[in-house]
């Protein structure tokens, strides 16, 4: 499959739900957002190429009195299988995104996604005495 993604996918550092609105029910749970789309991992699998009123909700507390919870429409691009066999990964295209859930994405996005940043961790354990050279630990 070739990759048609525009953007990088950003994991979470949230317990993020998401829910199917129409019918009220729970899809799953976030795993990486992008401002186009979602990978949602959750416990039945979901038809492909159908859309879906998605509304994401943000366990955290935003700053402007942004609302944490939101609701757009989104279409299911695939749905496979996950590496533990009792849940899927769902893969959603966000159909609109206005002003305010792109606002709203790119705060989550910079405060709340998984870093791979060590760097910080690697100046401190240098900076004690005695641990001058991390690369031989």
């Amino acid at each position: 499959m070739d990759e048609q993604r525009k953007e990088t996918r950003k994991k979470l550092m949230a317990f993020t739900p998401v829910y199917d609105s129409n019918q009220n029910t729970l899809l799953g749970y976030v795993e990486d957002l992008t401002l186009s789309g979602i990978l949602v991992i959750g416990e039945n699998q979901v038809e492909a190429n159908n859309e879906r009123n998605l509304r994401i909700d943000f366990p955290i507390v935003l700053p402007d009195a942004m609302s944490a919870q939101i609701t757009l429409p989104a279409r299911v691009v695939w749905c496979r299988p996950d590496k533990s066999p009792q849940y899927f990964n769902i893969g959603f295209e966000f159909i609109e995104v206005n002003p305010e859930h792109e606002k709203i994405f790119r705060t989550i996005l910079k405060k709340y996604q998984f870093r791979h940043d060590f760097s910080g961790a690697l100046t401190y354990w240098n900076s004690q005495p005695g641990k001058t050279d991390s690369s031989t630990y």
